[in-house]
């Protein structure tokens, strides 16, 4: 019965850390014989790439909300009122 919860709990600490992202960072800051490490590599955040997040996320926010207004005025739900001028 020991075997069934030791290989239960391997099973579930691996489904938790697939699911779990962590940030991986280097504590390491020399080597075992004290000269100093390079610096780690750092990715550039760039404009392209947050334009490449967030043009596709407006646009979709952008359909989702013309379709809902659109159902909500199939339905009479919501209809806004044609104000006439005409005075």
């Amino acid at each position: 019965m020991a075997a069934v919860s030791v290989s239960a709990r391997r099973f579930v600490s691996r489904s938790v850390g697939c699911l779990v992202r962590t940030q991986q960072h280097r504590t390491a800051v020399r080597t075992t014989s004290g000269a100093i490490l390079p610096k780690p590599k750092k990715t550039a955040f760039g404009l392209v790439r947050i334009m490449m997040v967030v043009a596709p996320f407006l646009y979709v926010g952008t359909l989702i909300s013309k379709n809902f207004a659109a159902l909500l005025e199939e339905h009479d739900i919501f209809v806004p009122e044609d104000d006439d001028d005409d005075d």
